[in-house]
């Protein structure tokens, strides 16, 4: 008998953790537990043990696991993470506190930028010197080396970085620190070296991104160490696979390697789902993802039914996304990243008075624990949660299929005490307010994405999922004035789902840094040849079918004197130095409005992205648990008005003006008076938005 496979997605938030089970037919199911900060291994381990349990599911039935996670990037935002030491090249132990001379607030002089993740008397230098051809100009001396690594270990380090002066042209000095350092601090202090993380050009993001990769080490070797053993507790010992901020998945124990890459793992997961979206179902290619959970709202552009990328990033600042933007606010990580921004607006935000009694919401989340007022588990300040429930926007006796109780009047207790009686309004204004403070505060990551990269989005359809993002999004599209918007089936639980449709995704890359005009022909063909080598070693590594692996060679260019390049896709047919010249052209004249005919054109790197398609198909989603819904007075303006509440499947192919609220299991969709919403042949919900 061929035994059932099951593959599961399970993506982590800072409120809920959301499930999803796929079948060897195609039959999805899903499920929304609360997440647990003090060991998200323990709730991962809870939802799947009930899952199973639900289902009649044998545990070794369950082929695979796929796996999305904030606990990188929490570990940064909160400063928790490993006690981390830094050594490198006599002379450059300060590049963390130089960085590059930018700041994200103009005319700001009090502003202070976030303080290294390595203290400097934990920043220790050793005497070498490469150049940049990779030439040795001062041998390595190994007794500093030893020196260095006796002070780390009598400090107590938990992990190491390695980053020198050019390794990224001659890895040798590393490789022999790195030996060196192992045998004096033992095997249990994490080493990552920068040449191996990040083998490009440019001292501060290299050594930046070998820093952030060190100080999740630790972290997450711990947490993949606890999953496993929680997994098996149960049963379960299917390869654990691991979303990259790539959008591509890998294995567990090459996640531990490169733990940096998992910075904005779960983020990458819902752009992918809407990816898919666009390119499975035909829908319009150029969309803008929404993401709102219980502690962050997310949003990232899809054009031409692929989602914008970046390798330029910041985590750490006031609102995450690409430092093509904004440089100086956080921690540079250059590494390929799905381009999404996001910001500490979600429906665990805390709302409250500043010391000028200014509104806020946000950053600041009460998280899955203690959670929300309203969810009655010992949460005692206001929420944007809360303000949902005064305002009637979700259910105020249930949430997630009952599995969750609402205390609405707890939640309307501690706003009006908290917010509404220090500022003499009523209750229903002081909400309305605060909603459309958080909305306002929300468009920026839209802005991000969009207007701030010359994009109109009025000129893009918004798809909305996560936990909230369906109860704001016709707020979201009014402000912006776009007109469409679509919700997807299993919206709560969108990023989940994605993880079932997500490839498996490597980039390999080699510098180079030579005048193109002067390369030899048979060159790039003999790079192109190497990197496709790497990345078939690497896969069939990792146990993956290399029969079926896509590759996709590209170089990075720039006119000589620039100080960053352009990524210009090509092949190895004839002419194909003459081709990536001329795609970097064409591509420099389209993003910044001109070409040169006489600077001289650089090729700096050369990249191999290897993609393996293990994305599941889907069949059919399975009916979630029943509950009951009730209609309800809803506050749309100043009056509360009583609102019909349905679920999606009430809904049919043409349109039904609003108000109306549909409850799904897993969310809820807000359709306010100005806008009317129908059911698509697949089943999704189309709001249009009415102009204000």
């Amino acid at each position: 008998m061929t035994r059932p496979t099951f593959r599961i997605g399970i993506d982590i938030g800072g409120t809920f953790t959301d499930i999803a089970l796929i079948d060897g037919a195609g039959t999805v199911e899903i499920r929304k537990v609360a997440s647990t900060p003090d060991d998200y291994s323990r709730g991962i381990a809870n939802g799947l043990g009930a899952l199973i349990d639900d289902l009649g599911i044998d545990p070794w039935a369950i082929g695979g696991i796929v796996h999305a996670t904030t606990v990188a990037t929490n570990t940064i935002l909160e400063f928790k993470g490993a006690r981390t030491g830094l050594i490198t090249t006599a002379g450059f132990r300060d590049v963390l506190e130089l960085r590059r001379l930018r700041i994200p607030v103009l005319y700001d002089l009090q502003y202070d930028k976030p303080p290294p993740l390595v203290p400097r008397r934990l920043r220790l230098e050793v005497r070498e010197r490469l150049g940049p051809d990779g030439k040795v100009r001062i041998p390595l001396d190994e007794d500093d080396v030893v020196r260095a690594a006796e002070r780390l270990r009598a400090e107590g380090v938990e992990a190491v970085a390695i980053s020198y002066l050019h390794a990224y042209a001659n890895a040798a000095h590393e490789i022999r620190t790195e030996q060196i350092l192992r045998e004096v601090v033992g095997d249990d202090v994490y080493i990552c070296r920068g040449s191996e993380i990040l083998p490009e050009i440019r001292e501060y993001e290299r050594t930046s991104t070998a820093v952030v990769n060190a100080y999740v080490g630790p972290v997450i070797r711990n947490y993949a160490d606890a999953l496993s053993g929680r997994l098996a507790e149960i049963g379960i010992t299917a390869p654990i696979e691991m979303m990259h901020s790539g959008g591509g998945i890998m294995r567990l124990a090459a996640s531990v390697k490169r733990a940096a890459s998992l910075v904005e793992s779960g983020p990458a997961a819902g752009v992918i789902a809407c990816a898919r979206l666009v390119r499975g179902e035909g829908r319009g290619a150029n969309i803008i993802s929404f993401d709102m959970g219980g502690t962050t709202a997310k949003a990232a552009l899809i054009e031409n039914g692929e989602a914008a990328r970046t390798d330029e990033y910041e985590v750490g600042a006031g609102i995450n996304l690409s430092s093509k933007l904004v440089k100086g606010g956080g921690y540079p990580i250059k590494i390929p990243f799905i381009d999404v921004s996001e910001i500490g607006a979600g429906g665990g935000s805390l709302v409250s008075l500043d010391s000028l009694g200014r509104v806020t919401v946000g950053p600041e989340s009460a998280g899955a624990m203690p959670g929300p007022v309203c969810y009655g588990r010992g949460g005692t300040r206001a929420t944007l949660t809360d303000v949902f429930v005064t305002l009637g926007y979700i259910n105020d006796v249930t949430l997630a299929g009952g599995s969750i109780r609402v205390d609405a009047e707890a939640g309307r207790a501690a706003l009006r005490r908290q917010v509404a009686d220090p500022l003499g309004q009523d209750l229903l204004t002081t909400a309305r307010g605060v909603l459309t403070l958080a909305v306002s505060t929300m468009t920026r990551a839209v802005k991000a994405v969009s207007t701030y990269r010359g994009r109109d989005p009025r000129d893009f359809t918004l798809v909305a999922f996560g936990g909230n993002g369906p109860v704001v999004a016709a707020d979201i599209a009014a402000a912006l004035g776009i007109r469409s918007i679509v919700v997807p089936l299993a919206a709560g639980v969108f990023s989940g789902f994605g993880l079932l449709r997500s490839d498996v995704e490597q980039e390999f890359v080699q510098p180079l840094l030579a005048d193109a005009a002067r390369l030899d022909a048979d060159r790039l063909p003999c790079l192109e040849a190497e990197l496709r080598a790497r990345a078939v070693a690497a896969l069939a590594t990792d146990g993956y079918d290399t029969t079926l692996a896509e590759f996709r060679f590209s170089a990075d260019l720039r006119y000589f004197g620039q100080a960053y390049e352009l990524n210009i896709a090509g092949d190895m047919q004839g002419g194909a130095i003459e081709a990536l010249v001329e795609g970097f052209h064409r591509e420099h004249e389209r993003t910044y409005g001109h070409r040169s005919t006489e600077d001289p054109v650089q090729i700096v790197n050369v990249r191999m992205n290897v993609r393996v398609p293990t994305a599941s198909k889907i069949a059919r989603f399975a009916p979630p648990p029943r509950f009951e819904r009730r209609d309800r007075p809803v506050t749309f303006d100043r009056q509360p008005v009583m609102t019909p509440v349905i679920g999606r499947e009430m809904l049919g192919p043409t349109p039904r003006p609003g108000p109306f609220i549909i409850e799904d299991y897993d969310c809820t969709c807000v359709v306010p008076p100005t806008a009317s919403a129908r059911l698509d042949a697949v089943g999704n919900i189309e709001i249009e938005v009415n102009p204000r």
